[in-house]
């Protein structure tokens, strides 16, 4: 390349000047340079450096555009082929970045985002309280249909913030207030911008479809086809009589789950323990099905004919009965409903216990100018045992029977049905909800912290303290242990005789085994049904412990003081008794003086002290008005 003293051929003084410039301006590093020759091309260029005159930075590999100037040159890329007309008539383009591999160590520009759409929610037209329709609500700042001296009446702006969706980073809210020290009060408006303190916000959101509900397309007689193939179709399929393979090849289930429908013996595969249930309305429905461990109890009308009420099965006892319930789903072995009792009611509702009557249908009865339907079905209980294993055990029924007269429309029946767990025994109660006097306290453990509370079977041994006999003999007695009652003060106590030397530590750890018991209890239940996963109704055990002044080498534990704090709980016509507060205090003493024997008397005592209120009379606050009235409301008498 031929440069003379103008600089390279075809640039003005005045170019290279303005070239130098930008050049020492930039803060970038300058690229290593490289000749280009007069063949290069515009594509040569855009995989070469720049020359010893041209930075990296007035590179940036970028074409003309149409909107292109004097100054834009600056960072066009020339050859040395280019004189002055060259680069005047270089035809504009649209100025768009090159896709020239980057230098290495140059940094990359950052990627300008567009703009935010605009809100499809105007906040300002936005009212949340706004309920009926052409009126004012009262309070309501942001209601069109308010005027000036409707505002004058507010107390305050039920909704003072309008606003869109929170997780934007910044948007546009609507603050409603009221001045109150004006006269008359009006209501002031403003729009802000609210900001969003929570670093995972949104800045853009640049999905606009996202900003509204899209509205569906409404199929119609052009669009179907169309629809239906971008949806993937329907098919299809006839019932085949003959047994499918998917089903034969499925395992087969060994066990009712819960929600399953129970399957009662039939030709059809769908034949279930029907419970007949309001759907709609109060009219009862007979294909709903009674399912596994879901106990259930409707109230129902049926429509009733007193012509054909021998022919309604679902006033038949048989109805109900004769369903043999499978033990096991899809299984052949069948558990018959047994009738357990069957009560007839009279038409002035006294009920009579029917012995051995078997299965009685409903029969038309004609008496006078009236006729009666007898033997109705006006009540059905099913009460069904399962296993732990997920069976039907044993199924019972318990009928109302009933009779109704032809001036009757509609006949009111109930079903219920329930279920009862077999060979288990229930859990006793120390009270419902309430402790009962007399009854054993309910206490447990606490493995862990947000576990339930676990407790042994018997409810005795729970929470105990020594047992007295006779001959006041700690070591004769021991394991014996009487529960602790509730509402009974209780003081129960010991000797211990000591011979020869035991060490004082050896024998603290015995005295104070006798004292706790085997398992000291961690939580006292609050009411005597509290449910050991319901570890809010328990109450946790203060452990205490209380030394003597006179020091000494060892301390041993002489007496367990329970103190059980109690209130009187709910109505004053029923009051339930609930604990609030139980403490244990450990008393301890110095080690007697060593002798040939010593005698140590240990004793318990159990306290209950009633720390209820004293019941007062109370009354409903009668209801306020807060309301303002017009400054003209008393014109022109003020």
């Amino acid at each position: 390349m031929l440069c003379s003293a103008m600089g390279p051929r075809g640039f003005p003084p005045l170019l290279l000047v303005l070239l130098s410039c930008c050049a020492s301006a930039s803060t970038q590093a300058v690229a290593t340079p490289a000749v280009a020759t007069p063949a290069m091309t515009q594509e040569d260029l855009n995989s070469t450096e720049a020359t010893p005159v041209m930075t990296q930075e007035d590179l940036n590999s970028t074409e003309a555009t149409p909107a292109m100037t004097q100054e834009d040159l600056n960072s066009t890329e020339a050859t040395p082929d280019m004189t002055q007309e060259d680069l005047n008539s270089t035809t504009p383009a649209t100025l768009r970045t090159s896709g020239s591999p980057r230098t290495p160590g140059t940094p990359r520009a950052p990627e300008l985002s567009g703009p935010r759409p605009t809100p499809v929610t105007d906040v300002a037209a936005l009212c949340v309280c706004d309920l009926l329709p052409a009126r004012c609500d009262v309070n309501c700042c942001c209601d069109p249909d308010c005027s000036p001296t409707d505002f004058s009446v507010f107390s305050a702006c039920s909704v003072p913030v309008v606003m869109g969706d929170r997780q934007f980073c910044s948007q546009k809210a609507a603050v409603y207030s009221m001045n109150l020290t004006a006269d008359p009060p009006h209501r002031v408006f403003k729009l802000i911008d609210q900001i969003n303190p929570s670093i995972f916000c949104i800045h853009i959101s640049n999905y606009k479809p996202a900003l509204s509900f899209a509205n569906p397309e409404v199929p119609n007689e052009d669009n179907f086809d169309r629809l239906i193939q971008a949806s993937g179709g329907f098919a299809l399929s006839a019932t085949s009589n003959g047994p499918s393979t998917a089903t034969s090849d499925a395992p087969q289930p060994t066990k009712y789950e819960y929600g399953v429908p129970l399957q009662t013996a039939g030709t059809s595969s769908g034949s279930f323990l029907r419970l007949p249930s309001p759907l709609m309305s109060s009219l009862c429905t007979d294909e709903n099905p009674a399912a596994f461990l879901v106990s259930q109890a409707f109230e129902c009308s049926r429509r009733v004919d007193i012509e054909e009420c021998e022919q309604v099965e679902a006033l038949s006892m048989a109805h109900y009965s004769s369903p043999a319930i499978l033990r096991v789903p899809n299984s052949t072995t069948q558990v018959s409903i047994k009738i357990q009792s069957v009560l007839y009611q009279s038409l002035n509702h006294t009920l009579t216990r029917l012995e051995g009557s078997g299965v009685l249908r409903p029969s038309l009865v004609s008496t006078g100018q009236d006729r009666l339907c007898s033997n109705v079905v006006l009540e059905v209980k099913y009460s069904l045992l399962y296993t732990a294993t997920g069976q039907i055990w044993e199924a019972g029924l318990s009928l109302v029977l009933g009779t109704f007269s032809s001036t009757v429309t509609l006949l009111q029946q109930k079903f219920e049905i329930h279920f009862i767990q077999h060979d288990t025994k229930p859990v006793p109660r120390s009270g419902n909800p309430g402790y009962r006097v007399g009854l054993p306290l309910a206490a447990g453990f606490q493995p862990q912290k947000g576990s339930g509370i676990i407790q042994t079977t018997n409810r005795q041994e729970q929470f105990t303290i020594l047992h007295s006999t006779g001959k006041q003999d700690c070591l004769a007695s021991e394991g014996l242990r009487d529960p602790v009652l509730f509402g009974y003060n209780v003081q129960s106590g010991c000797q211990l005789r000591l011979t020869g030397t035991i060490p004082c530590e050896l024998l603290a750890q015995k005295i104070q085994g006798l004292l706790r018991g085997q398992a000291f209890p961690d939580y006292v239940a609050a009411f005597g049904n509290s449910r050991a996963q319901d570890v809010q109704d328990w109450v946790p055990v203060r452990y205490v412990t209380h030394s003597s002044n006179m020091k000494g080498p060892c301390q041993l534990p002489v007496a367990l003081g329970i103190e059980v704090k109690w209130t009187k709980y709910g109505s004053l016509l029923n009051p339930q008794a609930r604990i609030v507060n139980v403490t244990a205090q450990l008393i301890s003493i110095p080690e007697p003086l060593p002798g040939p024997e010593r005698t140590i008397v240990i004793s318990t005592t159990v306290t209950f002290v009633d720390v209820s209120a004293p019941a007062e009379a109370g009354f409903r606050a009668p209801p306020t008005i807060n309301a303002r009235l017009p400054f003209s409301f008393f014109f022109p008498f003020v």
